[in-house]
Parts: structure tokens; C-alpha cells; sequence
């Protein structure tokens, strides 16, 4: 394997939008400066969506222009349509994230929509992120699985991630929405999705419902994929599947990436001290086995 991985750390977007306790403005910026810190430099940091649909999210152009002076880090928001992107561009994006559903039931649950209609719904964004020189990164949820509509076959995600590569996403990020994935079926998507996208453009995003998330990243990582979407302390969760965990915790793929002589860049100890910080605010512990490892660990040394 090569000795480089990108991380997108997705905690203050993806993660706390599924979490049922909402943080303020100045806590938000206060963890995305924390995880910038600790040596994360990619870091999705809000939603420019409906704070009636989405909360947590709200005053998330507040949040954006919080930490726009940080140098040498990447800030992504998420725009679902063209009043979203009009916000982002207000708040000074320059990376902007656009979604869609490998699954129709999921779809409909989320957006009341098609995939179909979705992808017309932000055509419109992706053309004008072209004329502005605004970088686009595309979503697919339930690429391996859907509460609705159950296993999800692979050539479903491909008709959506080569429609996204198609109108100009630079990358295209593969959700395990539920975690219901197991590395066989992770390697035989990659390998199918890299037949229309390039496999240096795919990131994998995949959660730990059922404990598999490291090991699919292994097995994806085996077939060449070098993008990683993780959330510190495995925050978030998935709202339309019950029991569903949040993303594969940051600490987590740290700690993998290290031990295999992957070099991250990110001190751990900084890591843990902002998923700590976090935790407090949301009044639970990390999902994260090695946080727990640590947190247990130092206090035993108190």
C-alpha cells in the first residue's frame, strides 16, 4: 500500500446533523479548530439546508466564517439546491458537497424525491460551482444497503457516481449509510464504481453499525482507495435506520492507518482531547473503541 491517506474528518457536519443534541455556534467552531489541531486539514463543517429540517445545522454560514481564517485547511459544506448554494457562496465556500441516493426508498424518506429528480435539483449547483471555480465532492447513501429497499445492487451506484462524475464532482464519496457492508461486498464495489470512476476519486464512507467499517476500509484500501471519510468520536447516526451508529470513529482509522505504517499526521492525544470536549456537549461517550481505550487508560494513570 502507499504510504498516504487523505481524511475527511465529516464529525461537525455529518456526525453532529444526527445528533439529537444541538451545539452552539462557538462550540462548532471551537471543535473544528480542535480537530484542525490535532492535524486534520479537511473538515466538513456545516449544512446550508432548512434549519426546520435540520437543526443542528442551523447558522451553519456563521460557523463557516468562524474558521475561514484557519490557513492550510479545507472546509466543505454541504448544499442540497441553489438557495443553499447562494447561502454558501455568502458565507465564502470554496469546496461544497451535493448529494444523492443509490436507493429510490431512501430518497423519498429523505428528500421527498427521486433519485432522478434529486440529481435534476442540483444540476443547476453544479453548473454554477463550474462557472465559479467552486469545487464540488458528490455523496451516495446506501451504497451497500438501505432501510427501505434492502441490499442495493452495485451497477445502482455506478449509474449515480458516473452521473456525478459526469457534471463535474472531483470526487465521489461511497456512504455505508446503515453499516450494513462486509469487505467482500466493499471490494466488489469499488472495483465495479472504478470502472466509471477513477478509483484516486472515490472516498469511502462507511459506518460501523455491525462492527465493519475498519474492515471494509482495509479491504477498499486493498483495491487502491486512498480517501477516507471518518467522524471523531463516531459521532452521528442514520435517523431512517434504527439502531444505526454513527460514522467509523477518526480515532479508529488512526490508530488502523498508523499500525499498518500508514503515516496521518494527526497527534492522537489532540484527537481525543477535542472527541472528549465534544462528548461533554453531547452528553454521551465516544462510539469509539480506542477513545474508550484511552480515556480508560489515562484514567487508570490518575
Amino acid at each position: 500500500m502507499s504510504d498516504t491517506v487523505r481524511i475527511v474528518e465529516v464529525g461537525p457536519r455529518d456526525g453532529l446533523q444526527n445528533e439529537e443534541t444541538p451545539i452552539s455556534v462557538a462550540d462548532r467552531i471551537a471543535f473544528i479548530e480542535a480537530l484542525i489541531g490535532a492535524g486534520l486539514h479537511t473538515v466538513e463543517v456545516g449544512a446550508f439546508v432548512s434549519p426546520k429540517a435540520i437543526p443542528q445545522m442551523v447558522n451553519s454560514d456563521q460557523v463557516l466564517r468562524g474558521v475561514s481564517h484557519i490557513a492550510g485547511a479545507e472546509f466543505h459544506v454541504l448544499v442540497p439546491n441553489e438557495k443553499g448554494y447562494d447561502a454558501s457562496q455568502a458565507a465564502g465556500a470554496k469546496v461544497i458537497a451535493v448529494f444523492a441516493s443509490a436507493s429510490e426508498g431512501f430518497s423519498r424518506a429523505n428528500i421527498n424525491c427521486s433519485v432522478k429528480e434529486s440529481i435534476e435539483r442540483f444540476k443547476p449547483v453544479l453548473a454554477r460551482a463550474k462557472a465559479d471555480g467552486i469545487k464540488v465532492r458528490g455523496y451516495i447513501s446506501c451504497v451497500l444497503g438501505c432501510p427501505f429497499d434492502g441490499e442495493i445492487k452495485p451497477h445502482a451506484v455506478v449509474d449515480v457516481a458516473k452521473t456525478l462524475w459526469d457534471l463535474g464532482c472531483y470526487e465521489v464519496s461511497l456512504g455505508d449509510t446503515i453499516g450494513v457492508g462486509t469487505p467482500l461486498k466493499a471490494r466488489q464495489l469499488l472495483r465495479a464504481v472504478a470502472g466509471s470512476v477513477p478509483m484516486a476519486n472515490l472516498a469511502m464512507h462507511f459506518h460501523d453499525t455491525y462492527g465493519q467499517a475498519l474492515a471494509n476500509l482495509y479491504a477498499g484500501m486493498e483495491e487502491g482507495a486512498r480517501v477516507i471519510d471518518s467522524a471523531a468520536g463516531g459521532l452521528g447516526g442514520c435517523p431512517y435506520a434504527p439502531g444505526a451508529t454513527g460514522n467509523v470513529a477518526t480515532e479508529d482509522v488512526i490508530y488502523m492507518l498508523e499500525g499498518i505504517g500508514i503515516a496521518t499526521g494527526v497527534d492522537m492525544a489532540k484527537l481525543l482531547a477535542a472527541t472528549n470536549a465534544v462528548s461533554k456537549l453531547i452528553g454521551r461517550p465516544p462510539v469509539s473503541r480506542v477513545a474508550a481505550a484511552l480515556n480508560a487508560k489515562g484514567r487508570a494513570q490518575n
